[in-house]
């Protein structure tokens, strides 16, 4: 593994030698119609103009950290969704996990792992000023693009959807009155095919027309080796229309609908050793308990060896098959009205996405979502409506914005995940391995005990019983265990409504020449409703409480009754539930905004200083394994299952994310050379945390406490380590450098560069809630480390040249990018299996474009180096620590040698040639 010294050396060498980051964006003005991205050179210096602060302002005017990147650099880059952005933007990192809406983007190392729908983004997306419900949501195609802004820190005041990290505003190419058409057709390895095209078209003097259309399709990254086929796999379409309508000057009217649909494989997972990371050394040979048991029950040992071969072993029958369709409209309306203009984003969104899935990713069936509509599927239906009012006053020393959003979505989720037809056999040999017991271990006997061990667990200690007069009941209970096959979630729903509305002002004050106040405020207001209703026919579960119950007092009885039912009932699948109906109300206000002082030293130079205050709603964890802790017991003798679910609804919420910020930093700007840079420190309150824990997935809310809790939040105890209310502070810290440069010597050649330092950690002392509960026991890692998928230095790359061949009007294309990143861990609960060794991925291009690139020939490569890593490592589920002292599964002691993890890996290396026209 690297030493952070040798990485700080590194990253500033590739600074030194100018190559990092993308080539900025680079177009003209949005009112300069005569001018359009694709008439431009590739490396021109006109302005680069955004709309970061909710106005038209050139780059280095904008007191913000913001990168902006434009169509031929993401043409270049091989970019086709958010996901590639982070090959050119040093401070983005985007993964997904075991399935694409699940996709996480992060901004200085902080982000939401999207395992959960309840959970929104830290990180925003923006596509033409429309929120998209989810980050993941953005891992569709995009199009025919002019910019895409990334936006660093918080956004509290503008956008119709607060965020506490950052924002990605996506704006696609509008309509113009000059006719064009173009279009591309790509083919690559693992039989990749991508064709796109483009056909503007005025229908009068003041009416235009656009259509963009993509369609994708390629082979999996991953062999199933049990079924055949591939996973991960692209198979998708987009198409968007427009109308462009301008009967004056004052008055646009742009119309935009837009149609997605994906019918894919995804998302498999492989065994990860010490070639991922040495903490994992032996835990995939037989020294590992876990290992004899699942090639026992049929799971190749080939799985167990070179994750990076991408072989899968699925359970026969099981698929990883899932469709996603993504379709909206909206309508932006600008009039000026001579001393202000107005603008109005009126837009109505649908998504949904659902995904079966050979759930514990081994040949072995433990765990699973059978195909269709109810695989995991999650459904939005959002209106969304956003009007702001901007103008000048004092003679153009007051630049004033007011403005209000309202939002309605509605979020729908339906799951039918089961226990696989060997999870019950596989579930009584873990807790055997897991204790004395072992000896008695036969995964090919009911029970998964040998018919010896049977007969010495009676006639033990004189005939009284290994367990005294419990054990035939101890033994009925791996029975009864053995026997939960194939049981679970029949159809489970989760419906939520969110209602948002907010009132903001955004007000840039000139105080003398150069020196500007920009104040921003904004008052949100949210609530949000849940109904949930629950189908399960685990009849296992109350059978099984029923029979061990009774042992849980007895100290030398609890931990094998409880791991009995516990893993009978995992993640409170129990026909308790089945019919059962739950209910909650929450509601967040929050006052948010940001105050910068700017000062223009010279007309090139820009320097700023910026406090701001973002906000992530809070909301509901939708999943029935939140309800209740390791055993549960939802009807006892004075409450029925509903009344004590309803009772439990509580414990689903979380609370609203708070980042407060400082920043200051300077930008440089002159017509062949450029550097911004940016020194921030950000304070997370109620940090929301996502992590599967083995068995079932954790939302947290992470704070820190002001005292010393003596290693309370560090033990294996879930009651210890509490904080009083009036302690508790901010539990997450992100802080460091941004730098990004452009050097353009010669019309023909650039070279872009750029470093991000960010320590992103967890505070020492870490608690729960805002009340001061303690942290859960899986995440005692936490405290003092930094937090998963956030490298303290990235340093990317990029340069372009695109000499003129001869005088025939011929021009050649020389491009080369790549990502340096220092190591970081890829899980979220920061066991140290899960860590990634640094990495550097490079793109390349090389190509032939004909006069004013009417036509072109390129060949690239993607990851051309082959670079293998993870996107994120995860515990293997329900493959991991057996029964701890009170029979909870997977136990709180430290990871040992009794689990194994997998991983999500990063896509391999590809490469293939394009060949694109326009007139």
């Amino acid at each position: 593994m690297l030493k952070k010294q040798y990485m700080s050396a590194c990253a500033v060498a590739v600074l030194a030698l100018g190559l990092a980051t993308p080539a900025l964006a680079q177009e003209a003005p949005a009112a300069a119609e005569a001018t359009t991205q694709d008439s431009q050179p590739d490396n021109s210096r006109d302005d680069i103009v955004v709309t970061a602060q909710g106005r038209a302002q050139a780059l280095a005017d904008v007191p913000l950290a913001v990168s902006a990147i434009n169509a031929s650099s993401l043409e270049r880059s091989g970019a086709s969704d958010i996901r590639q952005l982070a090959q050119i933007a040093p401070s983005l990192q985007v993964s997904s996990t075991g399935n694409e809406a699940n996709g996480s983007a992060r901004l200085r190392g902080i982000g939401t792992v999207g395992d959960n729908p309840g959970l929104e983004s830290s990180v925003a997306v923006f596509v033409d000023g429309v929120y998209r419900s989810r980050s993941g949501i953005g891992l569709n195609e995009l199009g025919d693009i002019e910019r895409v802004e990334v936006l660093r820190g918080p956004q509290g005041t503008l956008f119709g959807r607060n965020a506490s990290a950052g924002i990605i505003s996506i704006v696609s190419k509008s309509p113009s009155f000059t006719f064009g058409a173009g279009g591309d057709v790509s083919y690559g390895n693992y039989d990749y095919w991508r064709v796109a095209g483009n056909v503007n078209v005025p229908l009068s003097e003041t009416v235009a027309a656009r259509v963009d259309g993509v369609y994708v399709s390629r082979d999996g990254f991953y062999k199933d080796v049990t079924n055949g086929g591939t996973v991960n796999d692209r198979n998708r379409y987009f198409l968007r229309g427009q109308l462009l309508f301008q009967p004056s000057s004052d008055l646009t009217v742009r119309l935009i609908g837009d149609y997605t649909k994906r019918n894919e494989a995804c998302c498999a997972a492989v065994y990860i050793d010490q070639t991922v990371a040495p903490a994992n050394r032996n835990l995939l040979t037989t020294q590992n308990p876990i290992i004899p048991i699942l090639t026992a029950l049929g799971q190749p040992t080939a799985a167990f060896s070179d994750p990076y071969s991408r072989n899968i072993y699925v359970t026969p029958g099981r698929s990883y098959d899932g469709k996603t369709q993504d379709w909206g409209v909206s309508a932006q309306v600008d009039y000026d009205f001579g001393g202000a203009s107005l603008t109005s984003i009126t837009a109505y969104r649908g998504y949904y996405n659902y995904q079966a899935s050979d759930t514990d990713y081994s040949k072995v069936d433990i765990l699973y979502r059978a195909p269709g509509p109810d695989a995991g599927r999650r459904q939005f239906k959002t209106f969304s409506q956003e009007l702001r009012l901007q103008g000048e006053a004092f003679g153009g020393k007051l630049d004033w914005l007011v403005g209000g959003f309202f939002a309605n979505e509605d979020l729908g989720v339906r799951d039918n995940l089961k226990f696989g037809s060997q999870y019950g056999r596989f579930a009584a040999c873990r807790i055997l391995v897991s204790t004395p017991l072992a000896p008695f271990a036969s995964p090919s006997s009911a029970g998964c005990l040998s018919a010896g061990g049977r007969g010495a667990l009676l006639g033990a200690n004189g005939g009284a019983g290994q367990f005294g007069a419990a054990t035939p009941a101890i033994i009925a209970g791996f029975d009864r265990l053995d026997s939960v096959v194939n049981v679970g979630d029949t159809r489970s729903t989760y419906d939520q409504n969110s209602k948002n509305f907010a009132f903001f002002t955004h007000n840039i004050f000139e105080i003398t020449d150069g020196l500007k106040l920009t104040i921003g405020l904004r008052y949100t207001h949210e609530t949000k409703k849940l109904d949930a209703r629950f189908g399960n026919n685990n009849t296992f579960c109350p059978a099984q409480q029923a029979a061990l119950s009774p042992f849980l007092a007895n100290a030398g009885l609890a931990a094998i009754a409880g791991g009995l039912i516990n893993l009978t009932c995992q993640g409170n699948s129990t026909s308790e539930l089945n019919g059962v109906s739950i209910n909650d109300k929450r509601s967040d206000s929050e006052l948010t905004g940001t105050g910068i002082l700017s000062y223009k030293v010279t007309p090139d130079l820009l320097l700023y200083g910026s406090y701001s205050r973002g906000y992530k709603a809070g909301g509901f964890n939708l999943d029935r394994s939140a309800l209740k802790g390791p055993i549960p017991a939802f009807a006892t003798a004075t409450l029925t299952a509903q009344q004590g679910a309803q009772a439990l609804v509580r414990n689903l919420q979380f609370d609203q994310e708070i980042n407060n910020a400082l920043e200051i930093g300077a930008k440089y700007s002159t017509p062949g050379f450029s550097m911004n840079i940016a020194a921030f420190r950000q304070k997370f309150s109620n940090f929301q945390l996502n992590t599967f824990n083995g068995s079932v997935f954790l939302v947290q809310n992470v704070n820190s406490c002001a005292t010393d809790l003596a290693g309370g939040d560090r033990d294996t105890s879930p009651t210890t380590g509490s904080c009083k209310k009036g302690d508790v502070r901010a539990g997450v810290i992100s802080q460091g450098v941004e730098l990004e440069a452009v050097i353009v010597p010669i019309r023909e050649f650039s070279v872009s560069a750029g470093i991000t330092y960010a320590q992103t950690k967890f505070r020492k002392n870490l608690i729960g809630t805002s009340n001061g509960a303690p942290l859960d026991p899986a995440l005692r890692l936490l405290p003092g480390d930094n937090l998963s998928n956030a490298p303290e230095i990235v340093a990317t790359t990029a340069v372009t040249w695109t000499p003129k061949l001869g005088g025939s009007g011929l021009s050649g294309l020389f491009y080369v990018d790549g990502r340096l990143s220092s190591d970081y861990n890829s899980g979220s609960d920061l066991f140290p299996q899960k860590e990634q060794d640094s990495f550097f991925v490079m793109n390349a291009r090389i190509g032939l474009r004909g006069p004013n690139q009417r036509w072109g020939i390129e060949f690239w490569g993607q990851n051309i180096l082959n670079a293998k890593y993870t996107q994120v490592a995860f515990s293997s589920p329900f493959q991991a620590d057996g029964p701890g002292p009170a029979g909870v599964f997977p136990a709180t002691s430290y990871p040992g040698a009794t689990q194994i993890f997998s991983a999500f890996l990063a896509e391999p290396r590809t490469y293939g040639i394009t060949l694109r026209g326009k007139f």
